[in-house]
């Protein structure tokens, strides 16, 4: 793993570290912007369009996923709570979701532009943004997987936390009771298995992008892909968040998530059906 790149010496900031979460965060913004671009023109709604819901997408995608991480372990953030704030780790996918949503749509709104054909335009960079992004969270050995023997299995000896049978317990998940807390386990390597998923899903939202349908549709088909992909990798994640029963809360946003897809395509789809009659 290569958590760290190199270190850089500033003139004001002093030395500030490169990581390879924070490259791979930088690439998914980076590629993500250069689909969405080429999809605003394709669709007549201008490139610069893509330069403001970028904007969006940035600052309320940080800010949401920030926002979730002192919700979900505010035990911690209260003994630091500017530290655990302004720290560069932290960010939670489904907050930063909401709030990058929440953030693009502030644009669109203000833009003489139609929301669904700007959130159409956004769901296959989300798709491949998301995937490249998983990519440094397997960099760092972060939100890896529950103990696997199997032969894809990894072990994420300097992970954040390092994947250790004490840590693996503390997350929930079943460890033999004979195994010292120190020991190195090979777990599922659930970053990797998220960037091929979404990998996929890109694709297909890239074919279907020229598919005629109502503006909207297609985000309602990556809301409902993207929710199972997580619900079924969530399976395999060495979480300690599961409030409600053996399911994460990430998976039950997964279930509202695809609820909420579903329904937007029927409901498009309904629409259409009407206009054409």
């Amino acid at each position: 793993m290569y958590p760290e790149l190199f270190t850089l010496t500033l003139p004001v900031l002093g030395e500030f570290t490169i990581t390879s979460f924070g490259l791979m965060m930088a690439l998914a913004f980076l590629g993500g912007y250069m689909l969405l671009r080429a999809e605003t023109a394709r669709l007549g709604a201008g490139r610069e369009l893509a330069a403001d819901m970028l904007l969006g997408a940035l600052i309320g995608g940080i800010v949401g996923a920030k926002l979730y991480y002192v919700f979900l372990y505010w035990d911690r953030t209260a003994l630091d709570p500017l530290g655990m704030i302004f720290s560069r780790s932290g960010l939670v996918w489904y907050g930063g979701f909401i709030g990058g949503f929440l953030g693009v749509m502030w644009v669109l709104y203000r833009r003489p532009v139609a929301p669904g054909l700007g959130v159409d335009a956004i769901s296959p960079s989300l798709a491949l943004a998301y995937g490249i992004g998983r990519i440094g969270c397997f960099l760092v050995g972060d939100d890896y997987g529950r103990p696997t023997d199997s032969f894809v299995g990894i072990a994420f000896p300097n992970g954040l936390p390092p994947s250790t049978a004490g840590n693996l317990r503390r997350f929930g998940a079943e460890v033999d009771p004979a195994i010292p807390d120190a020991q190195v386990l090979s777990v599922h390597p659930t970053q990797i298995y998220e960037t091929g998923l979404s990998l996929i899903i890109f694709f297909l939202l890239w074919r279907l992008r020229r598919h005629p349908h109502v503006q909207g549709w297609l985000f309602g088909m990556w809301l409902a892909m993207a929710a199972v992909e997580r619900f079924v990798v969530e399976i395999f994640r060495a979480k300690d968040d599961r409030f409600f029963g053996s399911f994460t809360l990430a998976q039950v946003i997964s279930v509202l998530m695809f609820a909420a897809g579903i329904a937007l395509v029927l409901r498009l789809r309904r629409r259409a059906g009407e206009a054409a009659v």
